[in-house]
């Protein structure tokens, strides 16, 4: 049999033997999606990324969903989605996907006229402590001697995502070292607006706006994914804030058919990016079970 689309997810939510709210969350979602795809009177299936026995030759398109393991996995899953992206086209691009993999995309969007968070690259394997890191931000990148986020160049969900105070960098020097010593990371100034105002997630379809949710951190936390205790809402946006994540998008390297943009009040009072997700990002089709077929419309549109 061939398929015009299949759903991409990983290993975890194609029938699981126990349940939870994360993954009726996930088996909601891909749902809606799939409905509304055939709906469309498209010919769908839903696979793990990693499903050993399935030919993908046989869909002409892939549209990644829930492929929320793959970070854990990250040198098997590349060399699948080079593999993969031979043999079907992806959604969104192969391309595009790889840019947007890794968070040095982020320097593409400042050069490209986009505000984001005063922000400093750590590549991998660099001699340097994190007190070095932290005085060269302030002296040569403009850092204010504010608290800081470390996180990693390629995540999600908050992997090693940490808040250091100045005064506990000493504390972090060992994690610090171990950490760039494996993988690129990123020096952040905090952004005390997450916190007290939280941080708004714009779907943006085919360059247009779709639905909004506002995620707060719970209190005492900084990080707004449910994982940690955040909570999410339905949020109506402003014009502004509208045109903001739809200029985000333009600056892309190429148009994405579906892309996340989280947006947030900077320390100097700006809109600015904290993420362009255009992989798999989670969407809130269960706040918003229409913005489905509004995704199927612009995959059928686009595409067919």
């Amino acid at each position: 049999m061939t398929y015009d689309v299949v759903i991409l997810t990983d290993r975890r939510f194609i029938d699981p033997e126990t349940t939870s709210k994360s993954i009726d969350n996930v088996l909601l979602e891909d749902g809606l999606v799939s409905d509304a795809l055939k709906s469309n009177g498209l010919k769908v299936a839903r696979k793990s990324w990693d499903d050993p026995e399935f030919d993908w030759t046989t869909t002409k398109y892939a549209l990644f969903r829930s492929t929320w393991d793959c970070f854990e996995r990250f040198p098997e899953f590349s060399l699948w989605l080079n593999d993969v992206s031979n043999k079907t086209q992806l959604i969104n691009s192969e391309s595009l996907i790889n840019w947007n993999i890794d968070k040095h995309y982020m320097q593409d969007m400042a050069d490209a006229g986009v505000t984001i968070p005063r922000t400093l690259f750590i590549e991998k394997g660099t001699a340097t402590s994190l007190k070095q890191t932290y005085e060269h931000a302030i002296e040569k990148h403009g850092f204010r001697p504010k608290n800081l986020v470390l996180k990693p160049c390629l995540s999600g969900g908050a992997r090693h995502t940490y808040k250091i105070k100045p005064e506990e960098i000493s504390q972090y020097e060992i994690l610090f070292q171990e950490l760039i010593a494996q993988e690129a990371m990123m020096l952040q100034e905090f952004q005390q607006n997450i916190v007290e105002q939280g941080e708004i997630s714009m779907m943006v379809f085919n360059g247009k706006f779709a639905n909004a949710v506002l995620k707060v951190a719970k209190p005492g936390d900084f990080r707004v994914q449910d994982d940690f205790g955040g909570s999410v809402q339905e949020y109506t946006p402003s014009q502004e804030e509208i045109d903001f994540a739809e200029e985000v998008v333009l600056a892309a390297p190429e148009p994405p058919i579906y892309a996340r943009v989280d947006i947030f009040k900077d320390n100097d009072g700006n809109w600015a990016l904290a993420e362009l997700e255009i992989f798999e990002p989670e969407l809130w089709f269960r706040l918003f079970p229409k913005a489905a077929d509004s995704l199927a419309t612009c995959i059928k549109e686009s595409l067919f």
